[in-house]
């Protein structure tokens, strides 16, 4: 099973992003809120767990979450060769980014654009527009309608080159669960829990090829144009355009496509997947410092005049320049970061994190509780019957939020959440089983019990993600006591 990957970004025009559900879920916001600490939704969107991004062009592009799952498709292989892609049967609506607009749905894959979206069609507008009046003189204010017409177009093959990656995903059996269009580009949201590093080149290959393909589709078509006109224009832009999204998305760092196809190299030759993050990842910042001094000097030489904007337009290249190299530089930070704490991931254990919890019954003041659960150092509550099996779980955040006075006269039972199967976890699970379990029921605690269901504590979700973030700061988790 591959590890989880976070390089949770959203990079140029294009990326094609994988993440577990454990991920998914936390990023929507699954579950009831006031089961769900705010804690636990905060630390879940900054470890942004297994997101591997491949990605498309030079610009930016962040967001990301999901959807559906296809079920079908075979687990730890790949599809049968000649099999139709199979559609995501599963798909339940994920919670959409804010303000977005779904377009549409392939494959059950949903498609949303981000209101960014139109901020950066409207700026290629003004741009394009601007230089139109020196390509195209005789248009008028009509190259603003021209300059509108190939911000869509070029934004059509962005999303093509995001299909490209759906259709790879689906093909291979891995769920995909949306696709986003937005600020300087697009990202796909893949499941590549089961992947492996063939997939993974497949995967994220097919984006740059087909980008290469439609670039080349182009340059046949200005065969059919005639030069210096509004379709040659479009038809030369579209080329030039497709050419530079395959081409810097290939270049060998993360979190562009050709950043994740070296990792995947890496991986395939020496069986380690962490190594091949690191190289990637530094790779990635190294490419971050050659975009921050190297895209505005390249358009200084190689600008015959002042540009659309006058003495401003230099200043204008390296603000365009600082943020496509700062968000460079974080993403490849953060699937470096992410990658070593998924490297230490199967040290995460219930038995270690789960804290030492008294029974009370049901009737019990918070105030007589707490009193007995200070006498035996306990740091949970659990209500039980009159046969003394445990029936719910005291909410921390319940108890947080009564006064003192008011203690003495409020039930426990009254903050309890009553226990479902899926609120009990085994006390042997670790590391990805044990995510997967809490992923399956969110909650902000859990009972934990042994083999022959004998009570042992009681697992707070805060713990788990306190544990989870230090080991992206590599330090050891202070564990709470251990029950018993």
């Amino acid at each position: 099973m591959a590890p989880r990957w976070s390089e949770s970004c959203g990079v140029p025009y294009g990326a094609s992003l994988t993440l577990s559900p454990y991920h998914r879920l936390h990023a929507h916001g699954a579950g009831p809120s006031d089961r769900v600490p705010e804690a636990r939704r905060e630390a879940a969107r900054r470890r942004g767990d297994q997101v591997a991004e491949t990605t498309t062009d030079r610009s930016p592009d962040p967001e990301s979450p999901g959807d559906p799952e296809n079920r079908d498709a075979p687990e730890g292989r790949d599809a049968p060769e000649g099999r139709e892609v199979p559609e995501n049967r599963d798909a339940r609506d994920p919670r959409r980014p804010r303000g977005a607009l779904r377009v549409g749905r392939v494959r059950g894959v949903p498609i949303y654009v981000t209101p960014s979206w139109f901020l950066v069609a409207a700026l290629i507008t003004l741009l394009l527009g601007h230089q139109l009046d020196r390509a195209l003189p005789e248009l008028g204010p009509e190259r603003y309608l021209v300059a509108l017409f190939f911000a869509v177009a070029f934004y059509g093959s962005v999303l093509v080159h995001e299909l490209a990656h759906t259709y790879a995903a689906l093909r291979l059996g891995l769920p995909v669960h949306r696709v986003l269009i937005q600020f300087i580009g697009g990202a796909s949201e893949i499941d590549d829990r089961s992947t492996t590093p063939r997939r993974d080149l497949v995967v994220v290959g097919s984006g740059p090829l087909l980008s290469l393909v439609l670039a080349g589709v182009f340059a046949l078509a200005m065969l059919a144009v005639e030069p210096g006109t509004v379709p040659g224009v479009l038809v030369a832009a579209l080329m030039i355009s497709n050419l530079i999204v395959a081409v810097f998305n290939l270049l060998p760092g993360l979190p562009l496509d050709g950043g994740r196809m070296l990792r995947a190299v890496i991986w395939w030759r020496t069986g380690d997947v962490l190594r091949g993050t690191v190289v990637t990842a530094w790779t990635g910042r190294a490419l971050a410092l050659v975009v921050l001094v190297g895209f505005p000097t390249a358009t200084h030489l190689a600008a015959d005049d002042r540009g659309a904007f006058g003495g401003l337009q230099p200043l204008l290249d390296a603000l365009l320049a600082a943020v496509l190299a700062a968000i460079i530089w974080l993403a490849a930070g953060r699937g470096l970061s992410q990658a070593r704490r998924n490297a230490q991931l199967p040290s995460l254990t219930a038995r270690a994190l789960t804290r030492r919890a008294i029974p009370v019954p049901g009737e019990t003041s918070l105030a007589e509780a707490l009193r007995r659960a200070n006498e035996v150092g306990a740091k949970a509550l659990i209500v039980v019957d009159d046969d003394g099996a445990p029936l719910a779980l005291v909410r921390e955040a319940g108890i947080a939020g009564v006064p003192d006075d008011r203690r003495p006269w409020v039930p426990v039972v009254a903050l309890a959440e009553e226990l479902t199967e899926g609120t009990r976890v085994p006390a042997d699970l670790t590391g990805e089983a044990l995510l997967d379990h809490l992923d399956a029921t969110p909650a902000s605690e859990y009972l934990v019990v042994e083999e022959n269901g004998e009570v042992y504590g009681v697992l707070s979700y805060r713990d788990v993600d306190e544990a989870l973030l230090a080991m992206e700061r590599r330090r050891p988790a202070a564990a709470p006591r251990p029950a018993g």
